[in-house]
């Protein structure tokens, strides 16, 4: 039996990317609805071998199908989504909106898909932050081994994270530097072309940016842990990709070899750790590719029962279209 599936957000990087991975994956269903803002309606876009007309999401009644995965943004997705979980469609959103709603599983399922039974409570499903996914995928198999106390993370994340405007700041700012022109930033505070920038969303009282905040609190949420998390968030000159390097100390001691044999036995993961020149993955070679691979897996010398790692993944697949697709893949097995 298939299922009517509506993809909200349609015409941006993540909805177009989750047409291409329900297409790609065969997902059940009998029809799928693009929808996005009143600008877009009646454009087209591919959906597989089928084109698709974007219907209004102002106009578009949400009791006509099964599950609805959001990309809209926090604040459409506040006003839109109650009100289609009430029309009886299960929303997924990618937006931060919902993460930290204790009635709102939060969801990664090859850490706790268990979780998702929780839906019942609102009818809503969140989707994690891309960065917080890629990282507790390797947190997880590591965690049961050995008990995790503490996480370092320092983030390399590419614009494509902050949408479509971004990626194209920064593709005019380098053909501005390239051409002699003077660079103004729009999107970004500062110049991101042959920068880095270490503020990604608002600062916070504490001094942290609420990027670095939602890798610690949704991180504990989605492992049901309460080791702690320090998160140094950065916006590098990268289209796609989001990389990271993590330090990870443990109760128990844990080895290289166990650390390594357990990463490559784990859902979702790959383990490409060569300690010769180009021995490891970078976000160029990860963006399309739905894995997300470590690399640089070492002890720690500094502290006891610590490691290293270095983790890259396509923030625009598993960071988010490729997760949404999963736990809709797991509704329609299990749930509904």
């Amino acid at each position: 039996m298939g299922h009517k599936i509506a993809v909200v957000g349609a015409t941006g990087n993540v909805g177009q990317e989750i047409l291409d991975v329900l297409a790609a994956r065969s997902f059940p269903a009998d029809e799928v609805f693009a929808v996005a803002s009143a600008s877009s309606e009646g454009s087209e876009l591919e959906f597989g071998e089928q084109t698709l007309k974007v219907e209004s999401l102002d106009k578009f009644d949400f009791s006509k199908v099964d599950i609805a995965l959001s990309s809209a943004g926090g604040a459409v997705a506040a006003e839109f989504a109650p009100k289609a979980a009430a029309a009886g469609a299960i929303v997924i959103d990618n937006s931060s909106h919902f993460r930290t709603d204790p009635q709102v599983p939060l969801i990664v399922p090859e850490v706790n898909s268990d979780a998702i039974a929780g839906y019942t409570a609102k009818n809503i499903i969140a989707n994690p932050n891309c960065s917080t996914i890629q990282m507790v995928l390797a947190l997880k198999p590591l965690h049961d081994l050995a008990t995790i106390k503490r996480v370092v993370v320092s983030t390399y994340q590419s614009v494509s994270g902050g949408g479509r405007a971004s990626m194209e700041e920064l593709f005019d700012q380098s053909r501005a530097i390239f051409s002699g022109e003077e660079v103004e930033p729009k999107v970004f505070t500062k110049q991101m072309a042959f920068n880095v920038i270490p503020q990604i969303d608002v600062f916070m009282e504490d001094g942290r940016t609420k990027e670095e905040w939602k890798m610690d609190v949704e991180t504990k949420k989605i492992m049901s842990a309460d080791f702690s998390v320090c998160a140094n968030c950065v916006r590098v000159p990268v289209f796609v990709g989001h990389a990271e390097m993590v330090n990870i100390e443990f109760e128990h001691d844990i080895s290289e070899e166990e650390a390594r044999d357990v990463l490559s036995r784990s859902p979702g993961l790959g383990v490409v750790d060569n300690r010769e020149d180009g021995g490891y993955v970078t976000p160029v070679e990860i963006a399309g590719e739905d894995a997300t691979v470590i690399s640089r897996l070492r002890k720690d010398a500094s502290a006891e029962n610590a490691l290293n790692m270095w983790i890259v993944s396509d923030n625009l697949r598993k960071g988010a279209a490729l997760n949404a697709v999963q736990i809709a893949e797991v509704l329609v097995r299990d749930y509904i």
